[in-house]
């Protein structure tokens, strides 16, 4: 074949290489988009007012979901609008991912931490216990890696604080989060905020092993966290950290959740502000939590498969945590929750007897339930209906 022979037919195959590879379309980021609207009821034991009106329904959240996806790159948003004495809005995780492979995962921005239980250690509405102060399905900002091979299963992160929407020399945290996290709070209502805390550069470990027999899974684990408290008047850092141990069992349709878990903050407070206790906030409004504890939580779940046209399925189940204070005389807190899921295709409903002593949320004292809490603390019991439309 002469030169130009030649010539001619590589720029044929070129052209033609050119015009196939153009005619493929070039892939696209898979993006989905949904969210929730919910609506809740409650009865209060509590609140005269609430009794006497048969309790109150209203508006409880509406939120948007957005996931994407494009080859190895992920991100998943979530952003929540409440009421605005609960907050108003707030964004309750948010991150980029990339997949190494379908076993090992990097994500970075506001996600969930890798402690005790995830995603969640409890099965109703309310969370459990550990929600409180902190400890269960907790999201801050930082960078976290998942591996899975074979039946482990491991998680490393580090956090540089929680949600910061401040970004001042000295800014106290803002109190409208999903998530509890170390804060600041008004001890003597004069104005000004009292025991200034951040978390700052926190790490975090968490080991699981997958046990499979014939007919039942069991996940055992354990997780660590430790990080440092920056006062925000003093400037310098004091230090926390939590530790726990914890099991879950899956048979067919039934399910149990149980961990015990140990907590410490270690604060470098003004002189004259306490040292057992800390501020913690979400929702609108902070609170006081004993410095240390040790929490236990156990939980079982039932699914009854129901396949009408109506209802899908129905799961009962029951929830119990306790807060062991460290301070001998601190009054510990406790809370249970009996209840029912409803699942009518994207209809979910809880309906929940949910009872606590010492719990903010559960009684009469806000503040300092968490912390030295009431000797004289009563069982109280808020009846509790929670409809959403998922989509």
């Amino acid at each position: 074949m002469k030169f130009y022979q030649k010539a001619l037919y590589l720029l044929a195959i070129g052209v033609t290489s050119n015009m196939h590879s153009q005619s493929k379309k070039p892939e696209k980021p898979k993006i989905s988009i949904g969210g929730a609207l919910r609506f809740n009821y409650n009865f209060s034991s509590w609140k005269a007012g609430q009794k006497k009106r048969g309790g109150d329904f209203g508006f409880d959240m509406f939120r948007i979901n957005t996931k994407a996806d494009y080859k190895d790159l992920k991100l998943n948003v979530e952003y929540r609008f409440y009421s605005e004495d609960f907050g108003g809005g707030m964004l309750k995780q948010g991150w980029i991912g990339y997949d190494f492979s379908k076993n090992t995962n990097l994500q970075i921005g506001l996600t969930q931490v890798p402690f005790g239980i995830t995603q969640y250690n409890s099965h109703n509405w309310f969370f459990g216990i550990n929600y409180y102060v902190g400890l269960e399905d907790d999201h801050d900002m930082g960078i976290k890696y998942t591996h899975k091979n074979g039946n482990w299963e491991y998680a490393l992160a580090f956090f540089k604080n929680s949600e910061e929407l401040r970004f001042g020399n000295n800014s106290d945290i803002s109190n409208s989060r999903y998530s509890y996290d170390v804060a600041s709070i008004d001890l003597d209502g004069n104005g000004s905020l009292d025991i200034r805390n951040k978390e700052i550069n926190q790490f975090n470990v968490k080991i699981n092993y997958l046990i499979e027999a014939s007919k039942a899974k069991h996940k055992l684990g354990v997780s660590a966290q430790y990080g440092g408290l920056y006062n925000l008047d003093t400037e310098k850092n004091g230090n926390h950290l939590a530790m726990a141990a914890h099991y879950e069992l899956n048979i067919a349709q039934f399910d149990a959740k149980a961990q015990v878990s140990f907590y410490e903050y270690n604060t470098e407070n003004l002189k004259k502000e306490p040292d057992n206790i800390i501020a913690m906030t979400a929702y609108g409004a902070p609170y006081l939590v004993a410095s240390k504890a040790t929490t236990y939580t156990f939980g079982v779940g039932y699914v009854i498969p129901i396949k009408r046209k109506m209802i899908s399925s129905i799961q009962i189940y029951n929830d119990f945590g306790y807060i062991d204070k460290a301070v001998k005389n601190f009054n510990d807190s406790m809370m249970n929750v009996l209840g029912v899921l409803i699942n009518s295709g994207n209809v979910y409903t809880y309906i929940d007897v949910a009872s606590g002593k010492n719990q903010p949320w559960l009684g009469p004292v806000w503040t300092n339930a968490l912390a030295d809490g009431s000797i004289n603390a009563k069982w109280e019991t808020r009846f509790n209906i929670n409809i959403g439309y998922y989509f």
